[in-house]
């Protein structure tokens, strides 16, 4: 079995599980998925912490997480994205179409981060383009 974070094209997280990675392309293949708070079959993976196996003798929590392992997340991700903005090239909008053009060998090879939709970023992943989504932080709307 597999759990994969996922988001609809409404912007609705939510979680789901499979029996294998093969099995969750199928469904969303054949739009089978379904948002559960709005029932939109626009769906696709969101931004995953990889699954680490905790010691046995870790102090047990009512909370998935709690403030501090929420907020270290946090910072983590604020970190990340701040070294991505100093070693890439920020190309706004154009991110699928730049991304395709490095892709493809018609444009220089570099690391570059952007804007897309949702259909675009599954576009990209269909055509075996690597790319990561980055989540939406709240300050960066400040």
């Amino acid at each position: 079995m597999i759990r994969y974070n996922l988001i609809c094209g409404n912007e609705h997280d939510f979680d789901s599980w499979f029996k294998d990675s093969k099995s969750y392309n199928i469904q969303e293949k054949s739009n089978s998925i379904l948002c559960p708070i709005c029932n939109s079959n626009n769906i696709s993976k969101a931004l995953m912490s990889p699954g680490i196996p905790k010691k046995t003798n870790a102090l047990k929590t009512d909370k998935l997480l709690d403030d501090n392992n929420s907020r270290v997340m946090r910072d983590a991700l604020r970190k990340i994205k701040k070294e991505i903005k100093k070693n890439a090239d920020y190309v706004g909008t154009d991110f699928p179409n730049e991304a395709r053009k490095i892709f493809y060998k018609e444009s220089k090879d570099r690391s570059i981060y952007g804007e897309a939709t949702q259909d675009d970023v599954k576009g990209l992943i269909e055509e075996g383009i690597d790319i990561v989504p980055l989540p939406e932080m709240p300050d960066d709307k400040n």
